[in-house]
């Protein structure tokens, strides 16, 4: 693992970089690269290219621990419109109605409320039925992100309960976690759609794997158990390594290629994008937008040391 993440995670927190980060004009241009604007007018014709390319796009509106009921319900606007947003987009690209949905947002729980107090986890699964029957109207999907893992348990059973209702319903699962292969084995046998990720968040060791030999070979397991049992598994990793597992498990499993798809951050490796979807592969790309953009960025940082340089450089081109 990146041997700073410790580091730049923890900056992720401080108000003070964020400061000098956001003042540094040169720094527009690397936050653009991993960022599609801070608003809906600025992310729109971003999706709209993706699609036309061929690879499909899952949108997640930054914003997370939310405070209030207010903010929880300003986020929920915020998807209702993006909902229909993606909807026309997907339409106006041409795209068709599909067992398989181009379009998809993704959401994390705290930002619908899952942190107000006793009442949060209650408060968060509301808001989250009203989002899925609003994107049953307009045939888009729906995953709820991972967040650290103090939110795991209220997640996994806000999912399983409205999957009752909403069977499509995905959750990403972090392969740093410990629980994690337990956890695939689990949602794998509810017919729960997955998205494979190795996982963001600072945590401790008791929790999660701090080494990448770890996290890789938790990755390889939970891997296995997907392709293997899973319905419609979703790869996210931009590890060649990884990939070329999820390759050749797919074909041991037979596995077409719309039985499963790649996922990729939005800014990282295009090339092996627009490659994956030539050779015929479903590939979604998640595109974050919304002005609380710096948590994400940072974690992004973290995650790879190439990030990091890329971003460094730019603070250093001031001319």
């Amino acid at each position: 693992m990146n041997p700073l993440r410790p580091a730049i995670l923890a900056a992720a927190g401080s108000s003070r970089i964020k400061d000098v980060i956001t003042r540094v004009p040169a720094t527009s241009a690397v936050v653009q690269r991993f960022v599609a604007g801070e608003t809906r007018a600025e992310l729109v014709p971003v999706a709209r290219g993706l699609l036309a390319s061929g690879r499909s796009v899952s949108v997640d509106f930054l914003g997370e621990y939310t405070t209030d009921r207010i903010q929880a319900s300003a986020a929920v606007a915020e998807y209702f419109s993006l909902i229909d947003d993606l909807a026309e987009a997907d339409q106006s690209s041409g795209g068709v109605l599909t067992d398989i949905p181009r379009v998809e947002v993704s959401l994390k729980l705290s930002a619908l409320g899952q942190s107000l107090g006793q009442d949060g986890p209650a408060i968060a699964a509301e808001n989250l039925h009203k989002l899925c029957a609003k994107a049953v109207e307009r045939h888009v999907w729906v995953t709820v992100d991972a967040e650290d893992h103090t939110t795991t348990a209220d997640t996994l059973e806000a999912v399983r309960n409205a999957r009752a209702e909403f069977p499509w319903l995905a959750v990403a699962l972090q392969t740093y976690l410990r629980q994690a292969e337990d956890n695939a084995r689990d949602l794998a046998a509810d017919g729960t759609r997955i998205r494979l990720c190795k996982g963001a968040y600072q945590e401790p060791d008791t929790v999660a794997y701090q080494r990448r030999a770890e996290v890789d070979a938790s990755y390889l397991r939970c891997l296995e158990v997907l392709l293997r049992n899973a319905w419609y598994p979703m790869i996210a990793s931009h590890d060649p390594a990884m990939i070329s597992a999820a390759l050749a498990l797919a074909t041991e499993n037979h596995r077409a290629p719309g039985d499963f798809e790649f996922q990729m951050l939005y800014g990282i490796r295009d090339a092996e994008q627009r490659r994956l979807v030539g050779e015929g592969h479903s590939l979604r790309v998640y595109i974050p937008y919304g002005t609380q953009w710096y948590g994400y960025l940072m974690r992004r940082l973290a995650e790879r040391p190439a990030n990091l340089g890329f971003f460094l450089r730019a603070l250093t081109e001031r001319g």
